[in-house]
């Protein structure tokens, strides 16, 4: 099939609008570049924080870093954003930059084919349709597939049962009996959110975290009005904020060991704020400060410590059609379950099945664990561009500055493609091994690799998530795509 016989629907399909996808957009109708598509499966704009409503969601990077670089936000309620309030920034950025009309919601994207002799991509939408698009940009990110866990009789419960990132508003849960499976980001959000409610709350950890202070607090009326008449002293408050958390990158990545002297502060803490030295013992992590996600809460130790709370640590061994069957031999009725499981962050990065260059499946070249050159493009999947694709994640500093970082490297490719004419670009193969190899080399040394297993890792132990660096050496990898990188593909 020739070029000149294939019907291209638009130049870009962007997936998802959190701040990846509406990232994109924006930076793409800035430059001019207006033939995009976004697909939306929900109904409205910001992918996890509009999924994630959970009582007490919010952030735990600074609201002034937590945010788009070329639209602060001088309004910012208090130093840690709520769900709320970020969701709420995000729908202004929609409508400032006028996203909307690009945006196809209710609209999934169920498959991705790319056909090599027109090096065009066929998608295949939940409503039944196809689309076409030059370049596929994908935004959907890891934290946008809850993990359900794989517990014996979980289908057999009476009760009501959601996941955090699924929140069932329609439970009311006053005088309920509830029981809460995890013990990561979400679960130390709701249970002081939910415990007044509640007249039982079992707390089933599975893992101790390291918990740490959060330093939150309101931000002035004096402060709001400050940043909006002089927005010099935001910008300089928000570069204060990335250097004082881009240092720490040498504890998680360079001088791992310090972690070790940094530990006794996180013990101090939890010394201070749970007297009672049984309850203690649940809560002390068996691992390096680090090596899991570091969690910040000031409410979490008092709410486990109200008389209507319990802490079990010694596992699940099934869920029965009343409530909860405990490695301990005892069952605990309960009327409703919260599952706080995390996602599927470390599995395939798309959710959908993806076809590149003679039928090559993602998920298949994944098997191993998923990787790419840079966390944004795979080698045989041509044109096909990942925010925040693997090892992309941090574990130090804001999200957001990586996504600006991917996205610029995405503009450079999107104006390669055009200026040289390309039907594609591909990344070589090659050149994405051995990429992934220094990746893996340096990924060694870190505190994720200290001995414990989190979520950021896939089932074989290697860390996709993550990436094993300063966030200022990504962004000076991702200014340009370097032409020597990939394989092109004329018209």
């Amino acid at each position: 099939m020739s070029n000149s016989q294939v019907h291209v629907d638009q130049d870009v399909v962007i997936i998802g609008t959190g701040f990846a996808g509406l990232g994109m957009a924006i930076r793409m109708k800035n430059a001019g570049m207006e033939s995009f598509t976004v697909f939306e499966y929900a109904g409205s704009v910001g992918g996890t924080w509009r999924d994630n409503t959970y009582p007490g969601a919010a952030c735990d990077i600074q609201s002034h870093l937590y945010s788009f670089s070329f639209e602060p936000n001088p309004n910012w309620s208090s130093m840690y954003g709520k769900q709320e309030e970020i969701l709420a920034y995000l729908e202004y950025c929609t409508d400032k930059y006028g996203i909307e009309p690009h945006i196809r919601f209710n609209c999934g994207v169920k498959g991705a084919e790319f056909d090599e002799p027109s090096g065009v991509w066929t998608l295949q939408l939940s409503d039944g349709s196809t689309t076409t698009a030059r370049t596929v940009i994908s935004g959907t990110g890891g934290l946008s597939r809850p993990s359900v866990p794989s517990i014996e009789g979980i289908d057999d419960f009476k009760g009501e049962m959601f996941h955090s990132a699924r929140w069932d508003h329609d439970c009311d849960l006053r005088g309920k009996r509830v029981a809460v499976i995890g013990s990561g980001a979400s679960a130390i959000q709701i249970i002081p959110n939910i415990v007044d409610r509640v007249s039982e709350l079992h707390a089933y950890q599975r893992t101790a975290a390291w918990v740490m202070p959060k330093g939150d607090r309101p931000i002035s009326e004096r402060e709001q009005n400050l940043y909006e008449r002089l927005p010099i002293t935001q910008r300089l408050f928000r570069t204060a904020l990335y250097w004082s958390l881009e240092v720490r990158a040498l504890m998680f990545v360079k001088y791992p060991k310090l972690m070790e002297r940094i530990q006794p502060m996180a013990e101090k803490h939890l010394e201070k704020r749970v007297p009672d030295p049984e309850l203690r013992a649940k809560l002390t992590p068996d691992y390096t400060l680090g090596c899991k996600r570091i969690l910040l809460a000031n409410d979490y130790y008092p709410a486990l410590q109200r008389d209507n709370v319990d802490l079990i640590s010694s596992g699940i061994e099934r869920i029965t059609e009343r409530g909860i069957l405990g490695k301990d031999g005892v069952e605990r009725e309960v009327d409703v379950i919260v599952l706080c499981t995390g996602f599927k962050a470390a599995d395939d990065v798309a959710p959908f099945p993806v076809k590149g260059v003679g039928g090559i499946d993602l998920g298949e070249s994944w098997r191993e664990g998923a990787e790419a050159y840079l966390g944004t493009t795979v080698a045989g999947f041509p044109n096909m561009f990942m925010l925040v694709g693997p090892n992309t994640g941090l574990g130090h500093n804001s999200m957001v500055f990586m996504i600006e970082s991917q996205v610029n490297y995405v503009m450079s490719a999107l104006r390669t493609l055009r200026k040289r004419k390309l039907r594609y670009m591909d990344v070589r193969p090659d050149v994405q091994s051995r990429f992934n190899q220094n990746l893996q080399t340096r990924m060694e040394g870190t505190i994720w690799m200290s001995g414990c297993t989190s979520w950021y890792q896939a089932d074989n132990g290697k860390v996709t998530t993550l990436w094993p660096g300063f966030t200022a050496e990504y962004r000076a990898r991702t200014m340009r795509v370097n032409p020597r990188n990939y394989n092109f593909v004329t018209t």
